[in-house]
């Protein structure tokens, strides 16, 4: 890497671009500048340029344009997006097509020379052989699921594993959320680094940003010793946080720095701790009526949403409840000792004729529940051994 890296920021607002270039030339940076996209891309042909910083709205090529032309121009550029709150749908558009980040209007220059540390940090990781190679072993033994809604998933999965966009996974109680953060996680990159997860509900709302920053001895009360938080416990690893939306503004709030700063800060200390963490989240809830009521906010639910997965309920699916049944009837067979080999076509139909408000964790139960019940020596899975509210519906 040159001694002295090279950034282009592209603003029409001249006044951005002397207050930008200055502060970074401060710390060192070979800075270049242009008004817009076409300037822009004139300069990437050429010069060697290492990241650039571009705002989304401009007259003549707007942000979006500007950023494909690049990537396709230089695809191990480095791109971090500006934009006013109002545009940050197109702010989020920039991420899936390939920006590293984006930040809002008016612009926090320390925050901004943060990412870009971070972002030539990543291009200079990028531009190393890998030690090993990217773990492509078979998915997460629990994911079962042959319908065209899950195949699109799993490829979803595919194309999102090895990326370290954020992921929000939305659906039903019940669909399997936290078995598409597990596949995310297999199949990247970082799948011999931890995957911690974290049920944002079942913890306190006074106990929850200790449970996931840490906290440092005297803190508070009872705090009589240094703890990592999950984020710290997850480094070079995937953190899911389960049902994202319960957590309180505070949270919220501390969670959008770790996202835009790469560092945490335990509860009573004031000492920066980098990470590297990818996350997943997930939610049961609709965030964006949260963020309209005032409850979730904006900006943060643009950057957990940047890749979404809904995951549609088992009454969607039907297709995939035998292959489910069939895959919990012989995984709680073996966990206690039974003999069951197969399901009747009576018990599947009842099966499949249920509309499992549940979803897939229903289903999982009441497998346990016919095999824990039925005869010692029950090879096959009846009907008699089924709730008969089951049968009912």
């Amino acid at each position: 890497m040159r001694p002295q890296p090279t950034l282009l920021i592209v603003d029409d607002e001249q006044n951005i671009r002397r207050v930008m270039e200055a502060a970074f030339q401060k710390d060192s940076y070979r800075v270049l500048t242009a008004a817009h996209g076409h300037q822009a891309l004139k300069t990437l042909e050429e010069e060697a340029v290492d990241l650039m910083i571009s705002d989304v709205v401009m007259p003549d090529m707007n942000g979006l344009d500007l950023l494909k032309k690049a990537k396709a121009l230089k695809p191990d550029l480095q791109i971090i997006m500006m934009t006013a709150y109002g545009t940050i749908p197109s702010a989020v558009d920039a991420i899936r097509t390939g920006a590293m980040d984006f930040l809002t209007k008016p612009v926090d220059l320390e925050v901004l020379k943060k990412l870009v540390r971070n972002g030539l940090k990543d291009r200079e990781k990028s531009s190393k052989p890998t030690a090993a190679p990217k773990r492509k072993g078979k998915t997460n033994p629990t994911f079962v699921g042959e319908s065209p809604a899950m195949k699109q998933i799993v490829e979803m999965v595919e194309r999102v594993a090895d990326a370290r966009t954020t992921v929000l996974i939305t659906g039903e109680s019940g669909t399997g959320k936290e078995v598409i953060a597990r596949m995310l996680h297999d199949r990247s990159s970082r799948a011999a680094g931890p995957f911690v997860a974290v049920s944002c509900a079942a913890i306190p709302e006074s106990l929850l940003e200790s449970e996931l920053f840490g906290v440092i001895k005297g803190a508070f009360t009872g705090a009589d010793s240094d703890r990592a938080g999950k984020f710290e416990l997850a480094d070079g690893g995937t953190l899911f946080l389960d049902e994202i939306g319960d957590i309180p503004p505070l949270v919220q709030v501390k969670l959008l720095r770790v996202l835009q700063e790469r560092e945490i800060e335990r509860l009573g200390g004031n000492k920066p701790i980098p990470i590297d963490v990818r996350l997943v989240t997930a939610t049961n809830r609709n965030l964006e009526e949260a963020v309209q009521q005032g409850t979730f906010r904006g900006d943060l639910f643009f950057r957990l949403q940047v890749v979404q997965i809904e995951l549609p309920p088992l009454r969607e699916r039907q297709e995939d409840i035998p292959a489910l049944a069939n895959h919990f009837l012989k995984r709680f067979s073996e966990e206690n000792g039974r003999a069951f080999k197969t399901i009747s076509p009576q018990a599947l139909k009842a099966l499949e004729a249920y509309p499992w408000p549940g979803n897939v964790r229903e289903l999982e139960n009441l497998m346990e529940r016919g095999v824990v019940l039925a005869p010692a020596d029950a090879e096959i899975l009846m009907p008699d051994h089924l709730p008969p509210q089951l049968l009912k519906g």
